[in-house]
């Protein structure tokens, strides 16, 4: 009995584009796609559009992006700058008291 083949026979040069950072490159894969591109060698080659590749991921840029596509980061500073608000409040109504109380003892010690 022999082993079936199970490497797919349907290699083909397809283009990869990174939209993000306007990177594109040629290599050989199974994707499918009804778009094409013409490439630097004047052929035509289908087109896969990514949304992220080495030329635009933060490992590989050393750069750091923040891609939030929900508002998550949003929130967050959002959160942190009310609990700031809410420390300063607390501080001041603490400070506020703290007087208070001194001006009630000097005036009880009188």
């Amino acid at each position: 009995m022999s082993k079936k083949v199970t490497q797919p026979e349907d290699y083909r040069y397809v283009v990869f584009q990174d939209e993000a950072a306007k990177f594109a490159f040629l290599t050989r894969s199974t994707a499918q796609s009804e778009e094409t591109i013409t490439w630097e060698d004047g052929n035509q080659y289908p087109l896969i559009k990514v949304q992220i590749s080495s030329a635009s991921h933060p490992f590989f840029t050393g750069e750091e992006k923040i891609i939030d596509t929900e508002g998550r980061v949003d929130r967050f500073k959002s959160r942190a700058k009310r609990a700031e608000a809410l420390r300063a409040t607390l501080g001041n109504k603490v400070k506020k008291a703290e007087k208070e109380a001194a001006k009630k003892a000097e005036k009880s010690s009188k």
